[in-house]
């Protein structure tokens, strides 16, 4: 049993490092696509592509070549990343619901966009206006949770329902003033990943993981005994707030792919895979990494060998992990140690 214990240890850790790794070589590309007008990076730029022509030959594809498909492939690999990994939070605080929430309120930020840009002519990135009412939204909900004394999923429930509900009056009366199809934020397409919203994604993916590590123990803290966390004179609200923003952001950026209404699969479903196999919080971590990377990846290979849209392809495959977990479990419920 300990031999066993060691050799899955052992394989987590390889995993987490090859997703690490996986995921710096995708924030370097999206440098590369950024600064590719600069001398030295251009060769850089040039020398990708012709290896993505080659990948594209030995494969019998025709994608790797293609800039825009760099980029939203690096987007995925970078949801995959951040999403469970957030997400592992939100599902052990009962908090899986957020993730919705904040997804319609970004979509909110999105028609703001749209109108906007349609009316004045501005040419700014959507994904920005859509970051700022999200984080706007995230901010909404925790001052409601504090400051009302109903039940603690009441104020997500009308926030997730208040921001739809403007998004859509928005939309109605911005219909016919903008070319863009609204559908794709809604179901999410690879189309919608722009170089802005491709470099956003890197800049939230680095932000999120740093702050992720620096705050860990006070997260894990809040997360099991929020109560003991206020005793010891922990700052909760601080930490609430930070999780929930990070959440925010986060979703925004996958909001890209996976659209608004699939958006929080990536928050809830590698995680929930995870806790089936996991036995401690820092190993349920790793594993929802791991399923979400399989998720990202493996739904990108069914999008582009039979034509299906991707986010649907993406949250499918999370779902067949979740199943699989299920079956290889030894137990039917979960004793997660904090450790």
């Amino acid at each position: 049993m300990t031999r066993h214990h060691s050799l899955r240890r052992r394989l987590e850790h390889v995993g987490i490092g090859l997703t690490a790794f996986l995921a710096v070589a995708m924030v370097g590309l999206l440098a590369i696509d950024a600064l590719r007008d600069a001398p030295i990076v251009g060769v850089l730029y040039e020398q990708a592509r012709i290896a993505g022509w080659w990948a594209d030959h030995y494969l019998g594809t025709n994608v790797f070549y293609h800039p825009f498909m760099w980029r939203s492939i690096a987007t995925g690999i970078l949801i995959g990343v951040v999403a469970p990994l957030v997400g592992t939070y939100l599902v052990h605080r009962e908090m899986a619901l957020i993730g919705e929430t904040l997804a319609h309120t970004a979509f909110a930020g999105v028609a703001v966009g749209l109108v906007v840009s349609a009316t004045t002519g501005w040419d700014g990135s959507l994904m920005l206006v859509a970051l700022i009412v999200g984080v706007l939204g995230a901010l909404g909900v925790q001052w409601l949770a504090e400051r009302t004394d109903t039940y603690g999923d009441v104020p997500i429930a009308i926030m997730l329902t208040g921001s739809f509900a403007v998004g859509t009056l928005i939309i109605s009366y911005g219909r016919g003033m903008t070319g863009i199809d609204v559908e794709d934020y809604i179901f999410g397409s690879i189309s919608v990943v722009t170089p802005s919203g491709a470099r956003l994604m890197a800049v939230i993916s680095v932000v999120v993981v740093v702050v992720t590590v620096a705050t860990y123990k006070q997260l894990l803290f809040i997360t099991f005994d929020e109560q003991a966390a206020r005793v010891a004179r922990l700052n909760v609200t601080w930490y609430n707030t930070l999780l929930i923003v990070m959440t925010a952001v986060v979703v925004v950026g996958a909001m890209q792919i996976l659209g608004v209404i699939l958006v929080a699969a990536m928050l809830v479903v590698p995680v929930a895979a995870a806790t089936q196999i996991a036995r401690s919080f820092r190993e349920t971590l790793y594993c929802s990494i791991l399923f979400g990377q399989v998720a990202v990846i493996g739904g990108f290979v069914l999008s582009i060998s039979q034509g299906l849209p991707t986010g649907g392809s993406i949250v499918v495959v999370a779902i067949a992990c979740y199943l699989l977990a299920i079956v290889a479990s030894s137990r039917s419920t979960a004793a997660i140690s904090t450790h």
